[in-house]
């Protein structure tokens, strides 16, 4: 019965009249929505479906190893190794899709800022919900469920301090899995939330299967750290990624565009050089590990990581030689990429900065060398003539580029018979070249070489004749559709010489700086059809420096679309870099679904983007007349295509050193953590005494003790940006979540901690914080202590010319002596030297043995009602320490005392009532007022010494005293 029948009921039986019968309308209405309800719980069932019935959804488009992808992380929990572009995005998107629900809360971590900004436009926005700035909105939005995109530390916090429902919890999906190492912050949440979450999932995704190859054991401790057990690995050459891409390839067109001969010289000498510095650091130190220094290695984008990786915590062991050659490895490095890629004005900018006499007295020696000498003259032959002229040698794949956009594509269009116009996609490493390119199509190369040697400030001198000519051509106005072909250069007048008309030559087209974009679009000026038809008519050659095409400034805003509908009837070429800053490697997927294009050019080569255009052309399924035309522009037998192959084989290593160890790899059955047997991790020391204790008592007859409760351990919330935190708690210490303003750490109600990095006690010793910081510590904690914790892939070494890492400069060099003041005016403080966390951690679980646990109220209360650390710099701080030294005044009753005391002289002027008052203590304030007003007689040990001198004085004779004086004082007047 409802609760209106119920009251109608009541009524009727106080009134005593007849019931009132319900409304048969009223009644219809109830029923009515009872049946809609039990329809719409119905239809919810109904849609409910399995992971296989999901997959034959129309608006599901995978493919079928992307299938097979999704079945197997949605049926079982596990660690997804993917190769480079085969983008396990689209399948993350579909899981993120299945559990799109207000009744689940899944929580999404350690993602990039792109890769939340990509996954959300992906996502209906009703179940992506925003992460709040205050506490008490994020409790509120977990409860409302959904998908959340979380930061890690904040997540950390909400964990430990039980806003989060963990038991409510769906699932947690990590990506980028590779960077999971055991003491990080998505670690230590996957640790909480498991330890009371043994229902939820625990999905992890990561595209780099080379960074699981570098250190013991990577993939199980990666595992161990997920609480996964199951490893699905997906490289190119598996059967299912073969088959599904392998019929629907696109046409591939390989153009090996030749090095021109001092380029060819250039690399040849970098890599002789680069030869002897890699058989030098193996002669000068033989006993360490160098199979990864060799010249196939250098050339390499990740070799510096690598080897920086082994050879930091021996760093301070190697001599001076060998820390210059690795220097010096990687500018030689930056000098090829240079001379590859960059064009012949700006690779000589770089080779001069290489070439003083300061760089020269600091380098391994590689600048005496001469085959150094060979780089220099040739990288300054490449820019000058013979006659010193200014004649820069252009790119050698400037001119292919031209004949690929102006004829083969206008060519094989013909050819296809397609009406629409051409779409052309032009794809490059960085930002640099984009522009460069940009700069070279949409001005000519001639005018853009000139632009560069101004922006580098390479001195031009003279021009030569053909250069002047071709510079002068470029100065005329942009050219039109019906008015470019009528343009011809101005022979007549005399080529610029100076630099004041070079720079008004170009003033018209203000360089860029040094920001360049990451994406341009292009139009050409005039239909190649009317340039082909005048060239064949007048028999000329056609200009590779002519300025065919024009910037479409609608891209500006990103705006493809805009774009494409701002020249329907014209040719576009995009120019794009593989990646870009905003959009990762999404942008490559981004720009093909916009822009559809027919042809696609790589300027440079990359394995990622390469698979990109495979799964782009794979999903089109076109037939073979209406797929994307690849073309590659590479320069056969250099480094440009030994990098290539080298990234190729160290990825397919990588892979078979994973299936390898998948195959050896023996997991626990409770390493899921699904069972409390892996969440005991360490045995704490009193633990073993107390056993020990109780098997004795035990044999005495006594009862065993009742077990402790955990150990707390209070850690200021701005410390949850270091890897401490994670390591105390997985010692099996409790860790409380706090905002205090003494310390960082608060071990027992006596002892507190301040840790600091190397680079934190530098900065805190310079400016003085690191002292204010000491004086509360010691004010309000009978055992204050200072940790200094090193990186535990940084040696352990603090002395000498490696003092204090590598960051350090020669004006920290009195940091000890400012450490040994810091203890003489701290008495009371202590120092303690830390290799890394993990042995922080170690000790304070050591320190904590057998004491009390700390108060969080009272930790909270101290020091938030005094004044700040800067406050107490505003007194003298003369009479600071003056005062600091008189019976009855201490660190906690100074501040009041100063700040009401007045001056010295009204302190003698006081009463013992006063000074009480002033001090707010009795004991100090008779104390203080009797050592300012009372004369105090010599103690006992003060006579006897007092008698002593005495007596000595009498055994010298009376004058002994007076001598000295006038010893002193002809002296004196002997100097005047």
């Amino acid at each position: 019965m409802s609760d209106a029948a119920t009251d109608v009921t009541a009524d009727a039986e106080v009134e005593e009249t007849p019931p009132i019968e319900a409304d048969p309308v009223e009644t219809d209405t109830a029923k009515l929505l009872e049946t809609s309800a039990a329809l719409q719980e119905d239809d919810e069932l109904a849609n409910i479906v399995t992971a296989e019935e999901y997959l034959m959804r129309k608006d599901v488009v995978l493919l079928e190893y992307e299938k097979q992808m999704y079945l197997d992380l949605v049926l079982e929990d596990g660690l997804l190794v993917c190769a480079k572009g085969l983008s396990y995005e689209r399948v993350l998107i579909h899981i993120l899709k299945s559990f799109s629900d207000a009744g689940n809360l899944v929580l999404v971590i350690n993602s990039s800022d792109w890769e939340e900004q990509y996954y959300k436009s992906k996502l209906d926005s009703k179940y992506v919900h925003e992460v709040a700035n205050t506490a008490t909105e994020r409790e509120r939005v977990y409860l409302e469920g959904g998908l959340q995109f979380v930061s890690t530390r904040i997540l950390v916090v909400d964990l430990l301090k039980q806003r989060v429902p963990i038991e409510l919890i769906t699932g947690i999906i990590v990506l980028r899995a590779h960077t999971i190492i055991e003491s990080c912050q998505e670690a230590f949440a996957l640790r909480l939330y498991r330890q009371k979450n043994k229902t939820g999932f625990i999905k992890a995704f990561s595209n780099s299967a080379e960074a699981f190859t570098i250190g013991y054991s990577h993939v199980e401790r990666t595992m161990r750290n997920l609480f996964v057990k199951n490893l699905f690995i997906w490289p190119r050459f598996h059967a299912s990624v073969r088959n599904a891409l392998h019929p629907w390839q696109a046409q591939t067109i390989e153009l090996h565009v030749p090095l021109t001969p001092s380029q060819t010289s250039i690399q040849t000498h970098i890599l002789d050089i680069m030869n002897f510095l890699v058989r030098e650091i193996k002669r000068i130190n033989r006993t360490v590990d160098m199979e990864a220094v060799t010249v196939e290695n250098c050339v390499t984008k990740k070799f510096h990581k690598i080897l920086q990786g082994q050879l930091d915590c021996i760093w301070h062991q190697l001599n001076s030689q060998t820390k210059l050659i690795v220097a010096d490895l990687k500018i030689l490095r930056s000098l090829m990429i240079s001379t590859m890629y960059h064009d012949a004005v700006s690779a000589y900018a770089l080779m001069k900065r290489y070439r003083t006499k300061e760089y020269a007295l600091s380098n391994s020696g590689w600048t005496l060398l001469n085959a150094a000498e060979q780089i220099f003259t040739i990288s300054k032959q490449r820019v000058f003539n013979g006659q010193q002229e200014f004649e820069p040698e252009p790119c050698p794949k400037w001119q292919p580029l031209t004949e690929l956009l102006t004829q083969d594509v206008p060519g094989d269009m013909r050819r296809c018979r397609r009406t629409e116009q051409p779409k052309v996609l032009i794809l490059c490493q960085d930002a640099r070249t984009c522009h460069q390119l940009k700069q070279y199509l949409t001005q000519g190369g001639s005018r853009f070489l000139l632009q560069q040697a101004l922006q580098h400030e390479v001195p031009v001198g003279k021009l030569s004749d053909k250069y002047a000519k071709e510079s002068q051509y470029k100065a005329a106005p942009k050219p039109v559709k019906s008015e470019a072909l009528k343009q011809e250069p101005a022979s007549s007048q005399p080529p610029p010489g100076g630099p004041d008309e070079l720079a008004q030559l170009l003033s018209d087209n203000d360089v860029e700086g040094q920001h360049f974009e990451e994406s341009y679009m292009l139009t050409m000026t005039q239909p190649v059809e009317l340039m082909e038809y005048v060239e064949a008519a007048v028999d000329i050659k056609p200009d590779p420096n002519a300025s065919l095409f024009e910037s479409i400034p609608e891209l500006e805003q990103l705006d493809v679309t805009a774009a494409l509908a701002a020249v329907p009837h014209q040719p576009y070429i995009c120019l794009q870099t593989f990646k870009t800053e905003r959009e990762g490697f999404m942008a490559l997927e981004h720009m093909l679904d916009q822009l559809q294009p027919h042809y696609v050019v790589m300027y440079h080569t990359n394995v990622t983007a390469i698979r990109q255009l495979e799964v782009f052309e794979a999903r089109r399924r076109f037939p073979p007349a209406d797929r994307m035309k690849i073309f590659f522009l590479i320069h056969a037998k250099s480094v440009e295509e030994q990098a290539y192959l080298t990234s190729l084989r160290r990825e397919k290593a990588a892979f078979e050193l994973i299936i390898d160890t998948k195959s050896k790899m023996v997991i626990p059955e409770y390493q899921d953590g699904k069972t409390d047997e892996a969440f005991i991790l360490y045995k704490n020391y009193d633990d073993e005494l107390v056993e020990d204790n109780a098997q004795s008592r035990r044999a005495g007859g006594q009862a065993p003790k009742t077990p402790k409760e955990t150990a707390k351990v209070i850690v200021d919330m701005r410390e949850f940006r270091s890897d401490l935190p994670c390591l105390i708690h997985k010692r099996g210490l409790e860790v409380l979540p706090l905002t205090i303003t003494i310390g960082d750490y608060i071990l027992t109600p006596d002892v507190c901690v301040e840790r600091k990095s190397i680079s934190d006690l530098i900065g805190s010793l310079n400016s003085g914080r690191l002292y204010n910081q000491c004086v509360q510590m010691q004010r309000h904690y009978a055992k204050p202590i200072l940790l200094i914790e090193f990186d535990q892939n940084k040696p352990f070494h603090l002395q000498g010319k490696f003092m204090l890492s590598q960051q350090t400069t020669s004006a920290n060099a009195d940091i000890v002596q400012k450490l040994q003041l810091l203890t003489l005016h701290f008495p009371k403080l202590r120092l303690i030297w830390s290799p890394s966390p993990y042995a922080t951690a170690q000790l304070f679980e050591e320190l904590k043995l057998g004491k009390p646990e700390p108060d969080p109220q009272q930790a909270v209360a101290l020091g938030s009602d005094e004044l700040t650390a800067g406050e107490q710099l505003h007194f003298n701080s003369g009479i600071y320490d003056f005062l600091l030294r008189l019976p009855g005044v201490n660190t906690r009753s100074i501040h009041g005392l100063m700040r009401n005391g007045g001056s010295l002289r009204q302190l003698l002027l006081r009463s013992q009532k006063e000074l009480e008052d002033l001090l707010q203590s009795q004991e100090g304030g008779k104390l203080l007022y009797d050592i300012l007003h009372v004369a105090h007689l010599p103690e006992k040990d003060e006579v006897a010494g007092s008698t002593a001198l005495l007596a000595a004085g009498k055994q010298f004779g009376s004058g002994a005293h007076n001598r000295f004086r006038k010893a002193a004082a002809e002296s004196r007047r002997g100097r005047r």
